[in-house]
């Protein structure tokens, strides 16, 4: 650890001893920091509880983002730094509602305290573990079967869990702050429905037939206003996703909020969109996940034990997944690119993007939708063309 690293978990570890002291009403010690992640303001670190007249865990996770200068000379928001705060309070409002939920229905660490001054949060150690990234990088089976059936079936207990509780998790939203009630990814999603098809004709010179743009419509109100809706993370990209003996669990609420579920389970099929990654998925694996999925979630939503049903859903989650990853990285916009999550699994935006509208394509024939299937292949195969020259 670096001078500056270690001059920063030392504030981090003062923190936490504060805030636990405080909440426990005796003092708390804590040593021996590990840096686990962390970049630009974000500080992870495993802890050990070294002195403590309770009965904490031996071992915990403190999260904290820091503030700008400007930010602890005025106690306030310096500009630029919105998003920074949206995200730190809806994760600590996500790690407060399922904190509530039973222990076989969490789907990842319980929340031990938090600040929201010191955009602090002390969490639950869940222990050794592996990355579904370095699982599936790896390429071994059968342990990339058994991992991405792990990560379907926590899914689906989630998201039956958390049926018909969208109010309370709203009632937390408002006593941190009404603003950041508004989901990120959702404004994105809203931006896409009229940007794509500005950005498919400037750079491809393809015209979004009237059929597609209102299906596009049509599954951006996923987000908001789903049949199927429950509690996501929302950003399950791989790095965030663990594998321990309890089978997957998930890390870092920062877009946690209520969509409807089949945009979780798609969100795998698609490969991850919002991180610029691939790995191979047959049909058969990708039957497989959605069918572990359904079996944890078809006693709260019994139509989706409907084949057709369950078909048309995941196929819709699929296009708006595949949608908002154009709108994110077709743009040569090094911004966005950037902000993709870099791993073992990352490949260039070029391959990212005509590999999914392929498989869109693919997916579309398979379920009889040739409309689709025609409009997909032809994306793909014009994306081919426009970055072979």
């Amino acid at each position: 650890m670096t001078a500056l690293l270690a001059e920063r978990a030392a504030e981090v570890v003062y923190a936490a001893q504060q805030l636990l002291t405080k909440r426990m009403g005796a003092a708390v010690k804590l040593s021996d920091p590990i840096e686990l992640s962390g970049s630009g303001r974000t500080t992870v670190l495993r802890v050990r509880v070294a002195e403590n007249a309770f009965s904490l865990p031996r071992t915990l996770i403190v999260k904290q983002v820091r503030g700008s200068a400007q930010e602890r000379r005025t106690g306030g928001m310096a500009p630029g730094v919105a998003s920074i705060d949206s995200a730190f309070l809806r994760e600590a409002v996500s790690y407060q509602f399922t904190t509530a939920l039973g222990r076989d229905h969490r789907p990842g660490a319980y929340l031990l305290g938090y600040s929201l001054p010191d955009r602090l949060l002390i969490l639950s150690d869940l222990g050794e573990n592996t990355s579904l990234t370095a699982v599936l990088q790896a390429g071994a089976e059968p342990a990339g079967r058994n991992s991405l059936m792990a990560f379907a079936q926590a899914l689906g207990r989630m998201h039956a869990a958390t049926v018909g509780r969208e109010a309370d998790f709203v009632a937390l939203l408002r006593r941190v702050d009404v603003v950041h009630r508004v989901d990120g990814i959702a404004q994105q999603a809203e931006s896409s429905v009229s940007d794509v098809p500005v950005m498919l004709q400037h750079e491809l010179g393809i015209e979004v037939p009237g059929e597609i743009a209102e299906r596009i419509v049509r599954g951006n109100r996923l987000f908001s206003a789903g049949r199927y809706r429950a509690f996501s993370p929302s950003d399950l990209c791989p790095d965030n996703v663990i594998l321990n003996d309890e089978g997957a669990r998930f890390l870092d609420y920062e877009w946690g909020g209520f969509r409807d579920a089949t945009l979780d389970i798609a969100y795998a099929l698609v490969s991850f969109p919002g991180c610029l990654c691939d790995f191979e998925l047959s049909r058969e694996r990708a039957r497989q996940m959605v069918e572990a999925w359904r079996s944890e979630v078809v006693a709260v939503w019994p139509a989706l034990a409907d084949d057709n049903v369950l078909n048309e859903r995941i196929l819709e989650a699929r296009l708006i997944w595949v949608w908002l990853s154009t709108y994110w990285f077709l743009p040569a916009d090094h911004t966005r690119i950037a902000a993709a999550r870099e791993h073992g699994l990352s490949i260039p935006r070029s391959a990212a993007l005509i590999n999914r509208w392929a498989a869109l394509a693919e997916d579309a024939r398979c379920t009889g939708d040739d409309s689709l299937g025609d409009f997909a292949e032809h994306v793909s195969a014009t994306l081919e063309e426009h970055w072979e020259e």
